[in-house]
């Protein structure tokens, strides 16, 4: 494969963090989201699989409504652009009521008013997402997407990190402040609604859609878009898709019970326990940047398939951790750092599959279904991330079962490692997507 000229254009890195912006606002409210609210909605409820089943509104808002937002979003024709009328509406929206979540749970409260919040939380947020994510490639040349959902992954990441290392310890601070009251269970979601704010106001402010973006297109309908997709002579859009189900099939059947194992068969703390997303969330955020560039050099498909094979192996090592470091005598702790070592190199890999796939996908679409696309990636994902977890809690209990609940904890690796490579397979068929191959499909028409 030839070698492609990785120059970026002047001025890249401020524009590429400042719509990064929009990727920073989820990526601080996720982990706090995730944490605390089930242990808000557990001072009214007292049934887990209710708990659960109100936590999964988020992935069943996502699996629809970030296609039809996105769609919507490709044929709103604004002086502002076509994103941003959708980002100043449902970004501080959800700041606002992600403020409001603490004080739903209080005792002042109640359940259905927490429930309320909630919802409209996620309305806002999963709406928000696509028209977030597709303001990159709108702005963004498509031979540098992969440098810029490196960069944009990063800001996700880094913001992640604030939200659980900063601000998490701050949920134990009670200090009284004038209109707050008490800060206690309150002042991280205060500060990361603020933060949501904040930055929706700098992006508006330095961040211009391209005038190619915001140009009158004859509309593309989402089933043109579906048919090209699924049923047009290049079937590389529809490989990716696959994939990409497969590889978050295997993601979101591992991450979920990570906790549980480190604490249950490594024997760790629970406050050490912890550290086993933050070893993948690291490693993420090391690999996001380098791996786009190396990308742009390489190829995406290539790195993409190199990555998902460094998953398999590192998910391999996992699997065997625990009986290999018991026959060599290893203590618990150098044991554990070993088992973090292997997480670290999961991220890494892993980071760098997700920095290249949304490009490799956008390069197929154009200026009038770049939202589609963007859609069709949510769907796929948010899908198995709701399939996932039931699958792989039903391998556990089968092995469980039939041989120790140790032996059932360890196949969740073996479970990933064999969707991982389903999704290699499948990824070894795409032949579209690179840096500078043209879309497939009808013309980007502009309307006179």
């Amino acid at each position: 494969m030839a070698k492609n000229e990785t120059t970026l254009p002047k001025g890249f890195y401020r524009i590429t963090v400042l719509i990064g912006l929009g990727f920073f606002t989820m990526g601080l409210m996720d982990p706090l989201y995730d944490t605390y609210v089930p242990i808000f909605l557990e001072d009214f409820l007292s049934s887990r699989f209710l708990i659960g089943s109100i936590m999964t509104l988020d992935n069943l808002l996502a699996l629809f409504l970030i296609p039809i937002v996105s769609n919507l979003s490709d044929s709103t024709h604004t002086r502002i652009g076509r994103r941003m009328p959708w980002i100043l509406v449902t970004v501080p929206l959800s700041g606002i009521f992600f403020a409001l979540v603490p004080y739903g749970a209080l005792p002042t409260g109640s359940l259905l008013l927490l429930i309320i919040i909630i919802f409209v939380l996620n309305l806002a947020k999963q709406a928000a997402r696509g028209p977030v994510v597709a303001l990159m490639p709108d702005t963004i040349p498509g031979e540098y997407r992969s440098e810029a959902n490196g960069v944009i992954n990063t800001m996700g990441a880094i913001a992640a990190i604030v939200g659980t290392i900063v601000l998490a310890p701050l949920m134990d601070l009670d200090i009284t402040l004038p209109l707050i009251g008490s800060t206690q269970r309150r002042l991280p979601f205060l500060i990361s609604g603020l933060l949501v704010v904040v930055a929706t106001i700098l992006l508006f402010t330095f961040v211009r859609e391209s005038a190619e973006a915001k140009q009158k297109r004859e509309r593309t309908k989402l089933l043109d878009s579906l048919k090209l997709v699924f049923g047009g002579e290049d079937r590389s859009a529809m490989l990716i898709l696959l994939s990409l189900f497969f590889w978050f099939l295997g993601y979101q059947g591992v991450l979920p019970f990570m906790g549980i194992y480190s604490r249950q068969v490594l024997g760790v703390s629970e406050g050490l326990a912890g550290l086993s997303p933050g070893a993948v969330a690291i490693g993420y955020m090391i690999m996001a940047i380098p791996s786009g560039v190396i990308a742009h050099r390489f190829g995406r498909k290539r790195v993409i398939r190199f990555c998902l094979g460094g998953i398999i192996i590192s998910l391999a090592l996992m699997f065997f951790h625990d009986p290999l470091m018991t026959l060599l005598g290893v203590a618990p702790t150098p044991a554990w750092i070993v088992f973090l070592v292997f997480l670290f190199i999961f991220g890494m890999c892993w980071g760098s599959v997700i920095t290249n796939s949304f490009p490799m996908l956008w390069q197929m679409a154009h200026f009038g279904n770049m939202g589609i696309y963007t859609g069709l990636y949510y769907f796929f994902s948010q899908g198995a991330a709701i399939t996932s977890p039931p699958l792989s809690g039903a391998v556990i209990d089968l092995f469980t079962f039939a041989f120790g609940g140790t032996v059932g904890l360890r196949m969740i690796f073996l479970y990933s490692a064999v969707m991982m490579t389903v999704a290699r397979i499948i990824m070894g068929r795409v032949h579209g997507g690179e840096a500078g191959q043209a879309p497939a499909g009808e013309d980007d028409t502009v309307e006179a």
